[in-house]
């Protein structure tokens, strides 16, 4: 039996054969492209190709791409590890044509593969073509159709609507009619008692799609109208994880060694064994082996979880991960980590990018399970909670604010509050639960909206060249604007035939400048990328959009922002010289202010460790090194020992960053000084944590570094002038310090002593409310701390009760509002809810806490009687 690694291999050895150039895959985290997270499709990296915008080094391309489906129009998550072959993240195999052959071609080398080199049985093979849309004007596909009955019966070739059988990629962009094979993998039994025809399409576990293929020839417009692309490509791709389990002969992808390996080891590690079963536990195998390549391969590519973006997209189908092992595999510590040797092994020789980094990714991943694995057991018990009150009523449902709760407080992405909602026969109140998240998203999502209308196009296949390596102002034209609505403010995106502007890429900022049209003037206030174009944003067009533009790029601005750039290679050279050799950039931001620099390391960089980095740096720049940028092929600049950014596609010719070959050498696409020299000085200002294994310095040069060390001589100077300047001010400071804390100690010690009196008055004042103890009081405290204390100490003293104590600190309001267990249970208070509905509107403020004890502060504090009297009136 061939393994899944030849069966990968056969692939693009056969198109290899076609005169097909094998090209790697993307990384699975997508750049400079605001319509996606993540890469989705193996046809997403040439996307400009398809538009346009770029010219193709070859017109015939093969690859495996590594792919991530789990939101917005392709989500698949709620079937992974249920069925039999949906993933998050899976290999899509691709041959691509670029305006080179068609319809003809792709159909008949997909037939000779699937059943001359893969020796697929041609009895079990079922096509479908598109069958044609009234609506949209479009006509059935006759061409696809009579290429296949060539190879085919024509009761194989089945018709197939707009929905199987036109693909697009998102709501707007390349599309087209496509042509699927699938295959029946049923029983000889099965297969005579019910035709496979008929179940092609049908959502049947063993009759599936294996492969599509593309015929991109529109594209699609803002309006839904569809526009013809310049040329015809062919897009095609085909599951690998799918193909693996025809030709081994198993009824599921995970039976395949694509994941049996990682099975094995999860039995090993849990003492669990896996029964091949639809049981809860054996779908938790399967979740695991599923979900531990999406995250693995993604944190590889550059993106940690984390609260917003791509970064939950991971954080939720870890936390959907780690749920499993703990609930159905009893396992109560982390394991996802554990099995990434295993995952990086495997793929080694397809994806090493794994491999060359699988001690950060383990203490990533590791830290993120410690740290939901803390929430988890809670969240778990409310939710049960949850789950026998939705039982007992009519709804059987989970209320939105309580899946907002759990959410908000607990970490459980709503498809983890759904899956545990599923399992118990109930439904979440989504509508609800979304109603929750737009109160807390609104302003952010109004402030970061944009509508984006369509290209007017001025001139076709615009290449949108940059030559800004070389000079700050050319002469140029509009080949394409359009407008776009961002933060209620309107305005205009233009792409020149060339460009000087540097476009935001590799975390240095876009250029800012002047756009000169027959002497009209349009600021330049940023540029960046989408897909391949420059994008100059603009506040509005000019009247001759027609006419020759100067172009023209601030260059103080530019030139800051060089040198901020130099200065980051020369940082990450020094960090790997001094505290080794396993730093890694793992994000830079450079900009005319500062630069910032993320890297893999695990502990903080010390004070001593930041001043060696420091001198090393500015030693680089008093030798004025010449800083050399080549162009050269790739394999030469990694001999030479160029350092690439993970989570980056590099062509086979790439540009090289050299400042002196035996210290920095590394893959850049950015703008740099011609002389180290020019970078004057370099001054770290702060260093710390971003995320697990993840630190970040930031550090200024040029005369920002200058202005910034007068300014910390000037607060230096000041903290003189304050302790008198004494003859030794670190001295004098360290008895300051002494002195405050001794101070401090005093002044606890009598707050202490304080409450303890006050406590002693509370107890007095206790009232019977409706056989309950309530005690409501406005007291005299320095902070909210008091509040709390006072609560604390008098739950010592109290059963039955609840409390309430309230305090103007300089003007503020404060509360706090204690309850015993026992009657919050009786009657049904939560000391949350009261702050929320019965004392946040008082005092103008808000606040929380737990079930039995809850705090609020507010602007105004003369309504403070009031809720005392809001209270009690509870009992």
């Amino acid at each position: 039996m061939m393994t899944s690694a030849e069966i990968r291999k056969q692939f693009l050895d056969f198109f290899a054969s076609k005169k097909h150039q094998i090209v790697a895959s993307a990384p699975i985290v997508v750049k400079n492209d605001p319509t996606l997270l993540f890469t989705n499709a193996g046809m997403n990296q040439f996307k400009d190709y398809f538009l346009g915008n770029k010219k193709p080094e070859s017109t015939r391309v093969a690859d495996t791409q590594k792919c991530l489906r789990v939101s917005g129009k392709h989500n698949d998550l709620e079937e992974v590890g249920v069925d039999t072959y949906h993933h998050t993240m899976f290999e899509m195999l691709g041959n691509w044509s670029f305006g080179d052959y068609f319809k003809k071609e792709a159909i008949a080398w997909s037939w000779e593969l699937l059943t001359e080199v893969y020796k697929l049985d041609k009895d079990r093979l079922y096509v479908t073509i598109f069958e044609g849309d009234a609506k949209e004007n479009l006509p059935k596909d006759e061409e696809a159709y009579n290429e296949w009955k060539k190879y085919i019966a024509e009761d194989r070739i089945l018709s197939g609507n707009k929905k199987d059988n036109f693909w697009e990629m998102g709501d707007t962009g390349p599309c087209g009619p496509c042509t699927e094979i699938h295959v029946d993998c049923r029983t000889d039994e099965e297969r005579r008692a019910t035709d496979g025809k008929t179940l092609v399409n049908n959502d049947h576990p063993q009759v599936i799609e294996i492969w599509n293929n593309v015929f991109m020839q529109f594209n699609r417009l803002k309006d839904g109208s569809l526009q013809p692309l310049p040329a015809q490509h062919v897009d095609t791709g085909m599951g690998f994880e799918r193909l693996v389990r025809v030709i081994q002969g198993k009824q599921s992808n995970y039976d395949t060694d694509v994941f049996t390996g990682t099975i094995k080891v999860t039995e090993e590690i849990t003492g669990k064994k896996y029964g091949y079963s639809d049981s809860r536990q054996d779908i938790a195998f399967r979740v695991l082996a599923d979900h531990i390549r999406a995250i693995s391969f993604t944190i590889a590519d550059g993106q940690l979880p984390s609260n917003t973006g791509a970064g939950y997209v991971i954080r939720r189908i870890l936390r959907r991960a780690v749920r499993y092992y703990y609930s159905y595999l009893d396992y109560k510590q982390p394991l996802l980590f554990q099995l990434l040797p295993v995952i990086a092994e495997q793929f080694a020789d397809v994806f090493p990018e794994l491999q060359q980094q699988v001690a950060f990714v383990s203490k990533v991943i590791r830290e993120e399970e410690e740290a939901f694995l803390r929430t988890l057991e809670k969240g778990l018990k409310r939710i049960d909670d949850l789950v026998t009150a939705a039982g007992k009523s009519e709804e059987k449902q989970i209320g939105g604010k309580a899946a907002f709760e759990l959410f908000d407080t607990f970490g459980f992405p709503i498809d983890l509050t759904r899956l545990i909602a599923s399992e118990n026969a109930l439904e979440v109140d989504e509508p609800g639960f979304e109603a929750e998240m737009q109160q807390q998203k609104n302003r952010s999502r109004a402030a970061t909206a944009v509508d984006t209308e369509d290209w007017v196009v001025l001139k076709e296949h615009g290449m949108s060249e940059f030559v800004g390596y070389d000079t700050l102002e050319i002469n140029s034209k509009v080949t394409r604007y359009r407008k776009v609505k961002a933060k209620g403010k309107e305005l205009v995106q233009l792409v020149l035939e060339a460009t000087p502007f540097y476009a935001e890429s590799g975390g240095q900022t876009g250029d800012t400048g002047i756009l000169s049209f027959d002497g009209e003037l349009v600021e330049v206030i940023d540029t960046r990328k989408e897909n391949n174009l420059t994008i100059h944003l603009a506040e509005k067009l000019p009247v001759n959009i027609t006419a020759v533009v100067n172009a023209a790029v601030n260059r103080e601005k530019r030139h800051t922002i060089t040198s901020h750039h130099s200065a980051t290679h020369l940082l990450h050279a020094a960090l790997r010289k001094v505290i080794g050799t396993h730093v890694a950039q793992k994000g830079s931001l450079v900009n005319a202010e500062h630069l910032r620099f993320d890297f893999s390391h695990f502990a903080k960089v010390t004070e001593e460790e930041i001043a060696q980095v420091e001198a090393i740096v500015n030693e680089k720049i008093r030798a004025n090194i010449p800083v050399h940028i080549k162009e050269m092929n790739k394999d030469e600049a990694v001999q030479m020992g160029a350092m690439a950014l993970f989570g980056e596609k590099y062509g086979d010719i790439v540009r090289v960053v050299i400042m002196d070959p035996a210290y920095s050498v590394e893959l850049c696409g950015g703008t740099h000084v011609g002389f180290t020299g020019e970078l004057g000085l370099f001054k770290i200002k702060h260093e710390s944590a971003v995320a697990a294994g993840v630190r970040r310095i930031e550090a200024v040069c040029g005369t920002i570094a200058a202005t910034w060390v007068n300014e910390q001589l000037g607060q230096l100077n000041q903290v003189r002038e304050l302790l008198k300047h004494p003859k030794e001010l670190i001295k004098a400071t360290e008895v300051l310090v002494t002195e405050n804390s001794d101070l401090r100690k005093k002044i606890e010690s009598l707050e202490a002593k304080q409450l303890v009196a006050i406590k002693q008055e509370l107890l007095k004042q206790v009232e019977t409310v409706n056989g309950s103890n309530f005690i409501g009081a406005q007291v005299e405290v320095s902070n909210a701390d008091g509040l709390k204390k006072l609560c604390f100490e008098l739950k010592n003293e109290l059963d039955n009760y609840l409390v309430v104590l309230t305090a103007n600190i300089e003007g503020k309001a404060h509360v706090a509002v204690l309850i015993d267990e026992q009657l919050a249970a009786a009657k049904s208070l939560e000391a949350p809810k009261i702050i929320k509905e019965h004392i946040a509107g008082l005092i103008k403020g808000g606040g929380g806490g737990q079930k039995t004890l809850a705090t609020a502060g507010g602007q105004d504090a003369s309504n403070l009687g009031q809720v005392t009297e809001r209270v009690k009136a509870l009992l």
